[in-house]
């Protein structure tokens, strides 16, 4: 199976690090010209540097700011990678604010559906596009840090997936999604990696079919294959790539 994306614009959020930086360099080391998205203006200049990758730093929670740039980009391509805890931590119910609940959600699920509101009129001139958002293994299940907002968010751009593709199919758009497990990719997982302790650590393993934990790049390698023409006939779907649970 080749896959090529010579002569696509690809653009991709969170790509400052982690997950999204292997995604931002996967598709760029195929030939396409990547735009890559973030907060953090200093993690974008370390992606930029491994090559055919233009940064632009941008809140993806700001939907004006989103809107002067993303259409002028005219997309083949949107992952939206962009997500976390916003630092947040597990606390109970009773303890989270509406500005906690706010920020969790605005860069999980606003976010994403703000940048795939300003990429889908260039896929829909075109006749054809791909929109790939990267949810959590918390969207499916619960999240691992107890995280209320941030498994609602996930499992919000699930439902998401499935209502876009619905409407942007017939303009030859798909819409899909990956689900990672848990990948040590950022400051954020290495420190819930240490958090979890060695009996932690072995309980999360043992709950993993293959008994590993993944790569950035294997998530990278689901996106790629939903951008792909190999993807072509497979939209609204939900992919987890967790090692097996």
């Amino acid at each position: 199976m080749k896959i090529a994306f010579d002569g696509r614009t690809v653009i991709v959020t969170g790509a400052a690090q982690g997950i999204g930086r292997a995604i931002a360099v996967a598709f760029a080391g195929l030939g396409a010209k990547v735009h890559a998205v973030d907060v953090d203006a200093g993690g974008l200049d370390q992606t930029a540097a491994q090559g055919n990758i233009t940064p632009h730093t941008l809140d993806i929670g700001d939907r004006d700011a989103v809107q002067a740039l993303v259409p002028g980009l005219a997309a083949d391509v949107l992952v939206n990678c962009a997500g976390g805890v916003r630092g947040q931590v597990g606390r109970p119910i009773e303890e989270i604010s509406a500005a906690d609940w706010q920020t969790i959600f605005d860069v999980n699920l606003s976010g994403t559906f703000f940048m795939s509101q300003a990429a889908a009129p260039a896929m829909k001139a075109k006749g054809n596009g791909r929109i790939v958002n990267i949810s959590s293994g918390a969207g499916r299940t619960i999240s691992l840090t107890g995280i209320q907002a941030y498994a609602s968010a996930k499992a919000g751009q699930i439902g998401l997936t499935r209502q876009l593709a619905h409407e942007l199919g017939q303009f030859g758009i798909t819409v899909n999604c990956v689900a990672p497990g848990f990948v040590r990719s950022n400051p954020t997982t290495e420190r819930q990696w240490d958090t979890m302790g060695d009996a932690g650590q072995k309980a999360l393993l043992e709950n993993i079919a293959m008994r590993t934990l993944g790569r950035p790049e294997d998530i990278a390698n689901a996106v790629l294959f939903f951008a792909s023409e190999h993807a072509s006939w497979i939209t609204g779907e939900t992919l987890g790539v967790d090692g097996g649970k």
